[in-house]
């Protein structure tokens, strides 16, 4: 069976379009560029990615259908996330205010080690359960049925390294000094409103239906 590179490229560009809509994973790469430093926003970026893995093997084994389909287990996932969401906002808005290391590449005050900031980016993917949703209705709509298991593990790998190329980009740019600059010169209020927007998420992660 040739490569279906139609059925490859419309799977790609839906994906594209949803990774690049703000949600958590954006708010929190946005937080940790401009509160712990470049390395930890990469490295988060990096548990994102990886996390997209772990929604792709269970998709194409099937245990993603029944999460979908069971009230208790989606409901699980939902509040899981939503609670890990809540507990990030918080932290923010008790968190004192960024400040600008003496250099763009230099670690910030508050350093954070690349397990913990690949940590935070692993599990607020992972516990999203609209990312659920969304491969079942990508894999479900877009790729056929009969499409070999070595092409949908392709799939699954190519939507990783895009999100992986997305944040990293979001990652520098956002660690630029123009930008950080600009955001440090909002002091706590920074941290006040991502902390609010990561307390918006987790209530719109806790209203999500399975449908």
């Amino acid at each position: 069976m040739a490569f279906p590179w139609i059925e490859y490229a419309g799977l790609m560009l839906a994906f594209g379009i949803g990774a690049v809509a703000p949600g958590p994973d954006f708010a929190m790469v946005l937080r940790q560029s401009i509160a712990h430093g470049r390395q930890a926003a990469i490295f988060t970026s990096a548990g994102i990615a990886s996390s997209i893995l772990v929604h792709g093997t269970y998709t194409l084994l099937g245990i993603g259908l029944v999460v979908s389909q069971s009230i208790l287990l989606f409901s699980i996932l939902k509040f899981a996330g939503a609670a890990y969401l809540v507990w990030l906002g918080i932290s923010a808005l008790r968190a004192p205010a960024p400040t600008p290391p003496a250099a763009i590449d230099a670690p910030a005050r508050r350093e954070m080690g690349p397990g913990r900031a690949f940590g935070i980016g692993f599990l607020t993917n992972l516990l999203n359960p609209k990312a659920v949703v969304f491969f079942l209705a990508l894999f479900t709509t877009l790729v056929q049925a009969d499409t070999a298991l070595e092409y949908k593990a392709f799939y699954v790998l190519s939507m990783s390294a895009m999100l992986l190329v997305w944040f990293t980009l979001v990652s520098l740019f956002f660690t630029t000094r123009r930008v950080r600059e600009s955001f440090y010169r909002s002091g706590q209020w920074f941290n006040r409103a991502t902390g609010a927007a990561l307390i918006f998420l987790a209530l719109r992660v806790a209203v999500t239906r399975q449908n």
